[in-house]
């Protein structure tokens, strides 16, 4: 019996009770002990009514733990499932105060346990968005085959993205940037460095992770304007820049054999390649690195 027809249960408990009582002639006082037919009976059948549990949503607390959790998703990778363990242990959590019956929370774990892998940066926003519609579905508003086709689908093109993004672009980034500091003497800087960008990159999946659950799977048409494929490839440019500027910083044979009118057309030829579309920007700039590198080896020979 749902629990909207709990009321109508006891009302008519009751209804039954006075009319079993003025058959008696004993009529049931305001003050009667729980023994008195109406109030007893009508208790009992509160009580001994069966409700299922409301579905619900997460509050802070069980939010910042599928959150912290979600930095563990590859920690139990397997070849059968990939990283599907870790990703049902950061939406326990959530799916127990999104489905506090146990059946339905066994099934939403089991929807959870199915093959997943995407790229580590993107585990706080997606844990966000399967969460809120895990919400939806607790509460009848989404059906739960819908979840397998946005998991699928978000998982591995986020994967894409964020191989290209954060591990061809972004992490080439820090470590040459760190390398040119360090071969400079900036120990220090090495350091803040370091600081800044685990800084960055924690705000950035607390912030993905909080507009996933807000905005469920819309927050992908954010994340589409972002248009980090380009940006990608804008940052590996200037990896090459910057991998120009090590080598010279690690060669100072080389330093003054490279001169200003050289740094001149390299750096020309380099804005050339980052806005002519024709042409495969990342292998455009390799070869004049490769080239102003041939040209000061020259030199210093």
């Amino acid at each position: 019996m749902s629990p909207s027809q709990s009321p109508h249960r006891a009302t008519d408990l009751a209804d039954g009770a006075q009319g079993a009582s003025g058959l008696s002639g004993q009529p049931c006082r305001a003050d009667a002990t729980p023994l008195c037919a109406p109030h007893g009976l009508a208790v009992a059948g509160i009580l001994d009514e069966r409700r299922e549990p409301h579905a619900g949503e997460p509050d802070l607390r069980a939010l910042r733990r599928c959150f912290f959790r979600s930095y563990l998703v590859a920690a139990a990778f397997n070849t059968q499932g990939l990283q599907n363990v870790g990703l049902a242990y950061a939406m326990e959590p959530g799916l127990r105060a999104a489905h506090p019956d146990p059946a339905a929370f066994q099934a939403a774990m089991a929807r959870h346990l199915t093959v997943y892998n995407s790229h580590p940066m993107w585990a706080p926003l997606l844990v966000g968005i399967f969460l809120s519609l895990e919400v939806k579905i607790a509460k009848g508003l989404a059906p739960p085959a819908m979840l397998e086709d946005i998991k699928t689908t978000t998982a591995y093109t986020l994967s894409a993205v964020g191989d290209s993004f954060f591990g061809g672009s972004l992490l080439g980034l820090w470590g040459l940037a760190a390398a040119c500091l360090a071969a400079t003497g900036h120990s220090l800087g090495v350091a803040l460095l370091a600081l800044c960008m685990l800084v960055g990159l924690n705000a950035f999946k607390a912030a993905t992770f909080l507009a996933g659950y807000r905005e469920g799977f819309q927050v992908l048409k954010r994340l589409k304007r972002w248009d980090l494929i380009n940006w990608g490839r804008r940052i590996k440019v200037v990896n090459a820049v910057i991998l120009t500027f090590l080598w010279m910083l690690t060669a100072p044979k080389a330093v003054g054999a490279m001169g200003i009118s050289d740094l001149i057309i390299v750096s020309g030829l380099g804005v050339w390649a980052m806005t002519e579309p024709r042409f495969p920007r990342e292998m455009a700039f390799a070869a004049l690195v490769a080239a102003g590198l041939c040209l000061a080896a020259f030199r210093v020979s």
